[in-house]
């Protein structure tokens, strides 16, 4: 097995020890054994094995990026954990804008139109998107929908581009990606997702519902073929 460890800075690096992991039958449990010399310049050993405290646990999870501070979580979080968060956000009308340069143009750009309920999830700075068919906080068996917007290609995952993306993580970015999503340009359909039902496709339906103060029309949304669960899982 080849490990290749890149560190910045170039600090010197020295091993104080090692994590063990003993296992024997059904039962497994694991111990801190530090590293030790017999003599000054002399090879290093484990130690005799120590067992392992809270704190310890705690710094080696916050060094791994592990650990998630404790945080007030809004009421349309619905997913939370040290890798990923999944939101939601209820129908609502939102400025779109289209790239100059694409299909749609000047023509369909900087006007309101219904969005409907949609899924957020984040994980490693990539973002996801998914549509609800009912204006209703979804479960883990909730059927999802295509979202209906270009950029976003079959699994929903949505091409940043020159979006702009929060450089944390935590519940408070929630507000920074549907900005960054919302503000930036629509530019080209990425993928093959059929996006909408619509029989005039995509450029048709945002032509129909531009300026338009009724809630976006379920019916034209696409089955995405998968539950809220399988949505999160899905890595």
């Amino acid at each position: 097995m080849r490990v290749h460890v890149s560190i910045g800075g170039g600090q010197r690096m020295v091993l104080t020890g090692a994590v063990l992991v003993y296992e024997g039958g059904s039962d497994a449990f694991a111990a801190w054994h530090p590293v030790k010399t017999k003599s000054e310049g002399g090879l290093a050993y484990l130690a005799e094995a120590e067992p392992l405290t809270t704190e310890f646990l705690r710094s080696l999870s916050a060094g791994l990026g592990a650990y998630v501070p404790p945080e007030i979580l809004p009421a349309n979080m619905l997913v939370r954990t040290s890798e990923l968060m999944v939101w939601w956000t209820p129908a609502q009308h939102r400025t779109l804008f289209f790239s100059e340069q694409s299909e749609a143009g000047k023509e369909l750009s900087g006007r309101r139109y219904p969005i409907p309920g949609l899924i957020f999830k984040v994980s490693g700075g990539r973002l996801w998107l998914r549509a609800l068919d009912r204006n209703e906080r979804p479960g883990g068996k909730t059927k999802l929908r295509t979202a209906p917007f270009w950029n976003g290609n079959d699994a929903g995952e949505i091409c940043l581009g020159t979006m702009r993306v929060p450089q944390t993580s935590g519940a408070e970015t929630i507000d920074g990606w549907e900005r960054g999503f919302f503000e930036s340009e629509f530019t080209h359909a990425y993928g093959a997702a059929r996006l909408t039902s619509h029989p005039g496709g995509f450029l048709a339906l945002c032509r129909q519902l531009k300026g338009s103060r009724k809630p976006f029309p379920a019916e034209y949304l696409t089955d995405a073929r998968e539950t809220l669960q399988q949505f999160v899982e899905r890595r």
